[in-house]
């Protein structure tokens, strides 16, 4: 069964961010439907972390506005916004010396007061979300020994465990092996397609956007330069005016079509 897609969760209006002078997002709109999954591509500096983190929160805006759920994101509260929204780092190295299972269970904090304890409830959504991850046989050993792999599906188990309906994914199969690669793909692909987790995931893999996700937004110098179905952005009038580059293309048993690596001997059009 497909994913249902529900309307607007998460609204993007004309919206600038600036570091000191330099404007690193100009006049960006996006409308995201509930349960839906969109991959943001573009060239290194083109504002896509940029563009997540404003959409949780972590960075104000010069001008525009970002509406969850139908109200600006400023009139809410950071825990309101966590209990609707998790943001997920790359699984950069960082020591983190915590047993993985606490670790997930730090993702529970927009439902705790400072002085409570971890509830039942608590353990039992962590429980669920590192099952789900395929996290439980490691859930006694300590974060900082895991491989990358292991991690990032860590991380997106605390996200899970946090409650939220939407996840903000940045690069979350940066530096991971292919085996690896398929397994975090795989995972947030149920995810979406199970739990009706609404993704929006930075990637520089053109072909994980353009075969896993259903919409893509393609970000070049800080603003939006196309956005639409990810089938129809595996085309240069797309792709190469977004990277300045040529691509070459391949197309699958099921008629999608994929970009081949540089020097790849089979082409076909577009």
């Amino acid at each position: 069964m497909g994913v249902k897609v529900g309307p607007p969760i998460l609204e993007v209006r004309h919206v600038a961010v600036r570091f000191g002078r330099k404007e690193v997002l100009r006049g960006v709109s996006v409308t995201v439907k509930a349960g839906s999954h969109v991959a943001i591509i573009g060239p290194n500096g083109a504002g896509k972390s940029t563009l997540l983190k404003a959409m949780d929160g972590l960075l104000p805006v010069a001008s525009g506005e970002i509406l969850l759920g139908g109200r600006l994101l400023s009139a809410w509260s950071r825990k309101e916004v966590a209990r609707k929204v998790a943001y997920v780092p790359q699984a950069d190295g960082r020591v983190l010396p915590f047993p993985a299972r606490d670790f997930v269970l730090m993702g529970r904090y927009p439902h705790l007061s400072p002085l409570s304890a971890i509830r039942r409830q608590d353990r039992d959504a962590a429980d669920d979300a590192m099952r789900v991850t395929g996290t439980v046989q490691f859930a006694d050993r300590r974060v900082d020994t895991l491989s990358g792999g292991e991690r990032q599906k860590l991380f997106i188990a605390a996200a899970i465990a946090q409650g939220a309906e939407i996840l903000l994914l940045d690069e979350p199969t940066t530096f991971l092996d292919p085996r690896h690669q398929a397994d975090v793909l795989a995972l947030l692909a149920r995810l979406n397609r199970d739990r009706g987790v609404t993704l929006l995931t930075v990637t520089h893999d053109i072909n994980a956007a353009a075969l896993w996700a259903d919409e893509v937004l393609a970000l070049k110098d800080g603003a939006v330069a196309w956005s639409g179905r990810a089938a129809d952005a595996m085309d240069n009038r797309v792709l190469g005016a977004v990277f300045d580059h040529e691509f070459s293309f391949a197309t699958r048993d099921d008629g999608r079509r994929f970009v081949l690596p540089e020097g790849g001997a089979q082409r076909d059009g577009g």
